[in-house]
């Protein structure tokens, strides 16, 4: 079989195009074009069919599991697939792991070095002991998150645009050093006992219900991480659609809770926004695919992220 390879502005992108044998899968056609391209290895390629000039419907993307049959037209000899460039990439594990490594070591650095000698502090510092618990807690939660990446995680895209850990390293170290920053200040006043009591105990309880919820997630996929949508069910996702996020963003309510900066709460406000954002993705995406048309089930009533609120 034949296959034509062109960009999405009808330029011939592979010339000559591609000569495959006729079982030949989306994930061959990847191999051929990496091979004749040896900069655009086949995570870095998106193959969609053309559309219709001026038609306003999404293209259709190529499934690298799929047999290059599937695709062709019955009238056609010639397959015509568009190629994108999605840049250079990494795997999401290494997304995770640099996002997550900076403020697992950037915090510490505010609680056992003399840093604040730097912004003109040449007093002798106390420590409080909620600073400390602070410390234990900040530091569990990341290097939760990074064994969850190793250990948990099954993703449903290989990889992600190197452009993405840029991006969210300066996030996520951003918001590491200012909250240590204060948390660990030497002109810090720290709660009552009873309020830090009550916030780190809710926010480890929800720490743990946000592993459990991880756990959850991991079985909906197959191994392979291809195991396609599915309603999530068990425990807080039988009221919530996204209870991790539900028990991420409650976990740092606990954390601020019990030491109260304006740097933390500045932090849960933006986090609580953009995994809002994303919720509602999620939620909107599972109404549309369990609609109860067809023989597909119906999606269940729930709130999306935050009850009775949302």
């Amino acid at each position: 079989m034949k296959v034509s390879v062109v960009t999405r502005s009808g330029k011939e992108f592979i010339k000559g195009g591609l000569e495959l044998n006729d079982s030949a899968t989306v994930a061959d056609l990847q191999e051929a074009i990496h091979r004749r391209s040896k900069k655009y290895y086949p995570s870095r390629q998106r193959l969609t069919l053309p559309i219709q000039p001026g038609s306003k419907e999404k293209p259709i993307a190529l499934n690298y599991k799929k047999s290059l049959k599937e695709y062709f037209d019955g009238n056609s000899d010639n397959l015509i697939v568009v190629f994108k460039d999605l840049g250079p990439q990494v795997s999401y594990r290494t997304l995770f792991f640099f996002e997550y490594l900076g403020p697992l070591f950037i915090y510490p650095i505010f609680y056992y070095f003399p840093v604040y000698q730097f912004f003109g502090y040449k007093g002798e510092r106390v420590i409080h002991k909620v600073q400390t618990y602070a410390l234990y807690y900040w530091c569990f939660h990341y290097f939760k998150r990074i064994m969850e990446t190793f250990f948990i995680h099954r993703f449903s895209h290989a990889t992600s645009p190197l452009s993405n850990v840029f991006r969210n390293c300066t996030y996520y170290w951003t918001f590491g050093a200012y909250i240590a920053y204060y948390v660990n200040h030497p002109f810090y006043t720290p709660v009552s006992d009873l309020q830090m009591k009550i916030g780190f105990g809710f926010g480890l309880l929800c720490q743990v219900a946000n592993l459990y919820c991880h756990i959850l997630l991991r079985n909906l996929r197959s191994p392979d991480g291809n195991g396609g949508y599915q309603i999530p069910r068990g425990f807080l996702f039988n009221i919530v659609t996204c209870a991790n996020y539900t028990t991420e963003i409650y976990q740092w309510l606990g954390f601020n809770i019990a030491t109260q900066t304006v740097a933390g709460y500045v932090f849960v406000v933006v986090a609580t926004s953009i995994m809002t954002n994303w919720a509602l993705a999620k939620h909107r995406r599972l109404r549309r695919l369990f609609d109860g048309k067809e023989g597909r089930p119906k999606y269940p009533r729930r709130w999306v992220i935050l009850p009775p609120f949302l």
